[in-house]
């Protein structure tokens, strides 16, 4: 088990899915699978009223349905990532996701796709590309002359990062190795406002390995990625375990811009647009009490128990009120 982890009673043993809110479930299902994820079938699609479900949620009374799709990792086994999509019905929902990559509180998650073009060609057929990169193409990384990374949205306007896949190159000319980059679900990612809060919550409470922050950063292939112009920024490649492969280790990305203050904009869990992370955790009394005494803001019901066992309770971060859910398996 890494060592970074915090070794108390309840602690997280790794990162396991991404929830998003969705506006239509239909039409964001076909969108994530041109992506290459695949639904998993056994999952109720009618509208309902999960009491269970509502009470994790903190909120009563609410009609969804929900699909469950995944996509391996391009970390460690290659084991699958979930993506759980989301819809409401009967409640009002604010359009949290419309914005910039660069908004407070956004979240993105990174794709390394076996050929760009190709999806790029397949979502414009579909009528499903959503691009936010300078001129609407595929943006070529420091070095290379081939475009290949890019920032488009999902139907809501939820950012998904695109990478071509490349093999491993060899140092030659003074210019370093550089390793693979597989097929696959490579990282998380969420633009934060106070990094000592984000580093609070993230680091000393959940565990993740934090890198000193380094440097601001600038520059025409940032700005050209996400669609902006003058951006300043850094980023904080925080790690964490994936729960169903505990040695791979999975970026959660924090994005700090200096130069884009501005108020964070009240959601909720239900509006359009929000993510909520996953992460699996051991004792989960334990570690649901150690967050509550920090003060963490908890928005489930307490503790609930599902049908299957399992244990979850959900929390907002102290930063950008970002959504986090824990769960713990029963014991076998």
């Amino acid at each position: 088990m890494p060592s970074f982890i915090n070794m108390s009673k309840g602690h997280v043993l790794g990162i396991e899915f991404v929830d998003r809110m969705v506006s239509n479930l239909d039409t964001s299902v076909k969108f994530y699978k041109l992506l290459g994820f695949t639904e998993v079938p056994g999952v109720n699609p009618a509208w309902h009223a999960d009491k269970v479900f509502n009470r994790i949620y903190g909120i009563k009374g609410v009609e969804s349905r929900m699909a469950k799709l995944q996509i391996n990792t391009n970390l460690g086994d290659h084991t699958p990532f979930t993506l759980y999509l989301r819809q409401f019905r009967g409640i009002p929902r604010r359009d949290a996701a419309s914005g910039h990559p660069w908004y407070p509180a956004q979240t993105h998650f990174d794709l390394t796709v076996p050929d760009a073009d190709a999806l790029w060609s397949t979502l414009q057929s579909n009528h499903m590309l959503w691009s936010e990169t300078w001129g609407g193409k595929l943006i070529a990384a420091p070095g290379q002359s081939k475009g290949s990374i890019a920032y488009i949205t999902d139907p809501d306007g939820m950012d998904v990062e695109i990478a071509g896949a490349s093999p491993a190159v060899p140092a030659a000319d003074g210019r370093p190795a550089r390793p693979a980059n597989d097929p696959g679900f490579n990282h998380v990612g969420l633009v934060i406002v106070n990094l000592d809060k984000a580093e609070g919550y993230y680091g000393a409470l959940l565990g993740a390995q934090i890198p000193p922050a380094g440097n601001w950063i600038a520059g025409d292939f940032l700005d050209s990625a996400v669609g902006a112009h003058g951006n300043v920024m850094r980023i904080i490649n925080t790690m964490m375990p994936l729960a169903n492969d505990r040695n791979a280790l999975m970026r959660f990305e924090m994005v700090q811009y200096e130069n884009r203050s501005r108020p964070i904009q009240p959601y909720k869990i239900t509006d359009i647009g929000v993510a909520v992370v996953g992460f699996e955790v051991s004792d989960i009394d334990d570690f649901v009490a150690r967050l509550k005494g920090a003060g963490i803001q908890m928005v489930s019901d307490g503790i609930v128990t599902m049908s299957t066992g399992y244990r979850v309770a959900l929390f907002r971060d102290p930063d950008v009120g970002m959504f986090t859910e824990f769960f713990e398996p029963p014991a076998k």
